[in-house]
């Protein structure tokens, strides 16, 4: 498991960097994991919601698909169907998707939450979206669930990590949270 870390806190540092250069809104003050390793407060991310919550969302993407392609033999990379990746990798049947939270409630992206979870399960898949907070966009829940997919909001996401991997990725970001090597510099 050692490569698996040396993998993760290689993410975890990158971010951290590109995160210290840029100054940036954020209604909500709750706080979580990944905003802890970094050090970002509510004040800082309100500063530009759209920003934290993009590049928190790739982290949080890049974390958990390489714990599963280091720890699951099943892993499989996403797949096109078209020009669209529904899902950002596959295990076993099912089909998991990361997201940091969903803030948008255009049609658009409600449309495409149904059809992706819909195609995923007419090629036999199960599709999975696994977030990081829980303060979703309601409506955007209605349509996930509509499409078909299996939610999973903050510690049942952790959760549904470690019982597919038995790596608990909560425990060793708040480990390095604590470090507070990775906070960002301003």
């Amino acid at each position: 498991m050692p490569k698996l870390e040396e993998t993760l806190v290689e993410i975890i540092f990158d971010y951290s960097q590109s995160f210290s250069g840029k100054i940036y809104k954020e209604e909500s003050n709750e706080t979580d994991v990944l905003m802890d390793v970094f050090g970002i407060t509510p004040d800082l991310k309100r500063e530009n919601r759209q920003y934290w919550g993009r590049e928190l969302g790739m982290c949080w993407q890049l974390l958990v698909t390489e714990v599963f392609r280091e720890l699951r033999e099943d892993f499989n990379p996403p797949k096109k169907y078209g020009d669209d990746e529904p899902a950002d990798f596959f295990v076993g049947k099912e089909a998991v998707d990361t997201k940091y939270r969903v803030g948008s409630g255009d049609s658009g992206t409600l449309k495409k939450f149904r059809q992706y979870g819909r195609l995923l399960v007419e090629e036999g898949n199960e599709p999975v979206f696994l977030f990081v907070r829980n303060d979703n966009l309601p409506a955007a829940i209605t349509a996930c669930r509509a499409g078909g997919w299996a939610l999973y909001f903050g510690d049942d996401s952790f959760k549904f990590i470690l019982d597919r991997t038995g790596f608990d990725l909560k425990s060793w970001l708040v480990a390095h949270k604590d470090v507070g090597k990775y906070f960002i510099k301003r």
